[in-house]
């Protein structure tokens, strides 16, 4: 019997509980995937339901339900096999699933085993462990079916499973004796997108085809599937060490499918089906910000964006992130798909043209603003077609500072109140933003960066508020890098102006000069600070150590490491309070997902006094 296979998998882009929009997207990519000829078809994780359903997989409805939409699927696997995930009640456990269906037939379903508990996943709150070996049988449809850590044979292939973070782990389930000598490992993943974790995955599949001596199937879901992880769409084949498919990550589309023929007898003869996909940060920013924007936007049934745009570089960044969105898109699916998808009647012309139609951006200034933030806030405005508007808070922080004086019988002054007296500018703006926000029905974008939300930089209920806080996962010194890369590269040029200021919060008055590095510490050296202490979890003395031989002036460091130690531990309630941000890097500060942190401690006070004192 030729053991020469087609094999593949798709990318699906998904939405919790959303079952029509999931079926649909499932039913599409089989058709697809029949009708170029593929044999074994490789669906992603939790598929049905989407990974991302949270505390409803605890509910009984939830698993129960799926279940009843996986016996839809299976007519639809007629002539192909396909691996469908779900989760599954099973002995009063819910299990994190994948059933292997064949021509209408189920034969049988693997049950995840190792469970993502750091980062971004708490899976082991809503699933059960299965235990390595152990295989029972389940009745479906009148027939015994193998269920748990099973293996099946299909067209003289022995095929294993593996469910994502089962790959990742050292004692993983290819590694047990019912794998040995497997001609095929299917991992179907829900594995969220960070910078320099593509590189990673594609060297962990490669890697594992060579260590079992077999091919190797993943396939990830796609998009922002439910708020804040995004999915970028990896389908990877290796076959014995040798990378044979790979598909282009970070898609518009609602899924997609790459396969590639495998000669299972004769590797030498199989045909390698690789697509060109950039792997690096800066390039990848534009695309994963710019998908999540665009799937946020429209799973929320928002009418576009609203963005306070100061001329500084944190909202000019999110400015042309909103304008990627609309190039990217219309570029990959063309204007008619584009309007179908975001589901906002829109007018064809050209990017800027319909950037203009979801993009609505305002200068709110004041008396301590300057003439070249509002130049370059309008000039950018209008270089990539955005609605701009603009207008002065002065009255309205007038107004407010003499009503506290009236009550507290003094004037206010930049000696005494300074905090006060540049927060209630930030607030002042809040309101009225706002305003526009719900009159156009859209979507407020909040422009904190990460190292702002390290130190607390920043102002609750004024440039923190918004629906959606696109950059919060990123540095500040990465900002200032990728907007001169979207000025050269991409084509930008009304970032001139932006890349031309310092960045400034503009609210103290002009006279004194204000900046954001005068304020805090230069921001490349916040950001090696961050990764030390919140990344890598050391000690204000363990991050003095590491960096005294990058940093050299060391009383200076001292005083920079207090300052970051002090400002993050009085802060985590500002971080509590974040809108919900999108995961970029391999790391962030939002306790939702990734750092949780006492809103009361210590403050670091032993440990930075021994640093003080070296």
């Amino acid at each position: 019997m030729s053991r020469i296979l087609k094999i593949g998998g798709a990318c699906l882009n998904q939405i919790p509980m959303d079952w029509a929009n999931n079926l649909s997207n499932i039913d599409r990519a089989i058709e697809e995937a029949r009708n170029e000829g593929v044999s074994i078809l490789c669906l992603p994780e939790l598929s049905i339901t989407g990974y991302g359903c949270e505390d409803m997989f605890l509910s009984n409805w939830l698993p129960k339900k799926s279940f009843e939409k996986f016996l839809e699927i299976i007519p639809l696997t007629k002539n192909i096999a396909v691996t469908i995930g779900f989760p599954f009640i099973y002995e009063e456990h819910v299990y994190n699933v994948s059933a292997f269906v064949f021509d209408l037939e189920v034969i049988g379903i693997y049950a995840k085993q190792k469970l993502a508990n750091d980062g971004v996943h708490y899976e082991p709150r809503w699933f059960s462990p299965w235990e390595s070996g152990r295989v029972e049988h389940l009745e479906i449809h009148g027939k015994q079916v193998p269920f748990g850590h099973i293996t099946v044979n299909h067209q003289g292939l022995k095929i294993g499973f593996e469910i994502c973070e089962d790959a990742w782990r050292a004692d993983r389930p290819a590694c047990h004796l019912i794998n040995s000598n497997v001609d095929l490992i299917m991992n179907p993943s829900a594995s969220h997108f960070a910078f320099h974790k593509a590189d990673f995955r594609e060297e962990l599949v490669v890697k594992s085809s060579e260590t079992f001596s077999c091919t190797y199937l993943y396939a990830n879901l796609l998009g922002n599937e439910s708020g804040r992880m995004i999915y970028d769409g990896d389908v990877l084949i290796a076959q014995n060490g040798v990378l044979r498919g790979k598909n282009k990550r970070l898609s518009f589309q609602d899924y997609k499918v790459l396969a590639t023929a495998i000669d299972f007898d004769n590797p030498e003869n199989s045909i390698s089906e690789i697509r060109d996909d950039s792997h690096k940060p800066i390039q990848e920013f534009s695309k994963a910000a710019s998908l999540a924007l665009f799937d946020y936007m429209r799973k929320s049934r928002s009418k576009g964006f609203v963005l306070s745009l100061s001329g500084g570089a944190d909202s000019s960044s999110i400015a042309v992130l909103v304008a990627e969105v609309v190039r990217n898109g219309i570029e990959e699916l063309g204007f008619e798909e584009f309007r179908r998808k975001s589901g906002i009647e829109l007018n064809e012309g050209t990017v800027q043209q319909i950037v203009g139609q979801i993009l609505f951006t305002a200068y709110q200034g004041t008396k301590n603003s300057s003439k070249a933030t509002f130049t370059s806030a309008k000039n950018l405005a209008e270089s990539i077609g955005a609605h701009f508007y603009h207008w002065t808070i002065d009255e309205e922080v007038q107004q407010y500072t003499r009503s506290i004086e009236k009550v507290l019988e003094r004037e206010l002054s930049w000696e005494t109140d300074d905090i006060a007296l540049q927060n209630i500018q930030a607030r002042a703006r809040s309101p009225i933003i706002w305003m526009l926000t719900n009159i156009k029905k859209c979507l407020l974008l909040s422009t904190s960066n990460r190292s702002e939300g390290d130190v607390g930089y920043a102002t609750m209920d004024g440039d923190t508020s918004g629906s959606i806080s696109p950059i919060a996962a990123v540095d500040k010194h990465f900002v200032l890098q990728w907007l001169q890369y979207a000025e050269k590269e991409l084509g930008y040029s009304g970032l001139k102006y932006v890349n031309s200021l310092s960045p400034t919060a503009e609210l103290r008055p002009q006279d004194q000069h204000q900046t954001d590095e005068d304020d805090l510490m230069p921001y490349e050296v916040l950001f090696d600070i961050e990764v030390e202490a919140i990344r890598n979890k050391k000690s204000p003395l363990e991050v003095f150590d590491f960096l005294k031989e990058k940093w050299t002036d060391t009383e200076l460091l001292k005083q920079w490491i207090n300052k970051f130690f002090r400002l993050w531990s009085i802060n985590q309630w500002k971080r509590e309070r974040i809108a919900p941000s999108f995961h970029l890097d391999d790391f962030n500060v939002d306790p939702r997902t990734w750092c949780r942190f006492p809103i009361l401690s210590s403050g670091f006070q032993e440990e930075l006094n021994e640093l003080l004192r070296k």
